[in-house]
């Protein structure tokens, strides 16, 4: 072998040699846990059609498995409303939960699930990707080592079901409710001795008279628990939860640790789910209410606009007082309301418009 191919041979070797170590990085496999708040088995929320073990099959698929997540409903690891400080601390990777039961961290994440009185699915979606929720959500939880991102929504909720009808804001005086968020502090100052409890508690403490009324999601959702069992009044408005962002948070060290390729897999499967489970719940609540209605003995009718109207005035005042409280929470509540305030001028002329003129011209002609 003559000078020259033997440079060239040296060339190719070293070239292999460095590729090596680089085809070997690339096809390294992450092995992740994935913690839930809701039960194992739970549609939307565990399994099913972009749920979160949806999430982790195209994690996997997309990725080639070298990405895989393995999820644990509440209780399989560690208990329902620990997932925020399991993934903080890197005790797990991941956890999908809702961001206001991290109220008593932060009192701003509650903006990135549901705000009364708020953005719709297309309204919370578009701030989020366009109108800078998404930097802000990524800037109130890292502080907490946490990488947050929207993994599902189930579009407007329900207000709930009550054991006893209501009719004027006195009614809910006294009256013990389960209700997350925002919403439980608005009716809090209404004097409702307001109860945090997860899904899975929702139906005995109902049955029971723990709680009197209580708020959980949807027809679909509600019906599984068996609320319409335990209480007949079913009010529709979904004032509190006009959409309802399900959360995924990543530790911080984890996510960073993964290759960019993975990191927009995970975007991506994120995306995808949050659109899919939207229209599964939009393809299964018309038939669970009429289910419930027509079957179940169930009363379902609005909220008085009285009470609505009272509610409003609250959720106004305590929307302001915790942002004159707290910088961070003044920035985001700006943000929201600033974006809200557009948003809702397109949606004027858009699909309000389209809404009134179909049920006012149903059935001429």
């Amino acid at each position: 072998m003559d000078r020259r191919s033997l440079i060239k041979a040296g060339v190719v070797g070293a070239a292999g040699a460095v590729a090596a170590p680089a085809v070997a990085r690339a096809q390294k496999v992450f092995q992740w846990k994935m913690t839930n708040a809701y039960n194992p088995g739970s549609p939307f929320y565990v399994t099913g059609p972009g749920s979160p073990a949806e999430f982790a099959e195209r994690v996997k698929a997309m990725s080639g498995g070298r990405l895989q997540i393995q999820q644990f409903g509440a209780g399989e690891l560690i208990p329902a409303l620990e997932g925020f400080d399991a993934v903080s601390s890197g005790t797990v990777e991941m956890n999908v939960a809702n961001s206001y039961y991290w109220a008593g961290k932060t009192f701003a994440a509650q903006y990135f699930t549901a705000v009364p009185f708020g953005l719709n699915f297309q309204g919370m979606t578009a701030w989020l990707q366009h109108g800078g929720g998404q930097k802000l959500w990524e800037e109130v939880y890292a502080p907490f080592n946490l990488v947050p991102m929207a993994i599902g929504n189930t579009g407007v909720q329900m207000t709930g079901w009550f054991r006893k009808p209501v009719e004027t804001d006195a009614d809910l005086k006294g009256l013990k409710m389960r209700i997350p968020g925002l919403a439980g502090k608005v009716y809090a100052a209404l004097g409702v001795d307001v109860k945090l409890l997860p899904g899975g508690e929702i139906f005995p403490a109902l049955e029971r008279g723990v709680i009197d009324a209580a708020e959980f999601v949807g027809p679909y959702q509600d019906r599984r628990l068996g609320l319409h069992k335990a209480a007949k009044y079913y009010y529709t408005t979904g004032w509190h939860e006009t959409s309802n962002v399900t959360e995924l948070i990543v530790n911080r060290a984890a996510w960073e640790s993964l290759p960019a390729d993975l990191q927009a897999i995970v975007r991506a499967a994120a995306d995808a789910c949050n659109l899919v489970s939207h229209t599964w719940c939009e393809a299964t609540n018309a038939e669970a209410l009429d289910d419930l209605v027509k079957n179940q003995g169930v009363i379902a009718q609005p909220l008085p606009a009285g009470i609505v109207r009272r509610l409003r005035e609250v959720n106004d005042q305590v929307l302001a007082d915790a942002a004159a409280k707290d910088p961070l929470v003044r920035k985001v509540h700006e943000s929201f309301m600033a974006f809200k305030s557009v948003h809702d001028r397109w949606a004027g002329v858009s699909e309000a418009v389209y809404q009134s003129q179909i049920r006012t011209t149903q059935g001429a002609g």
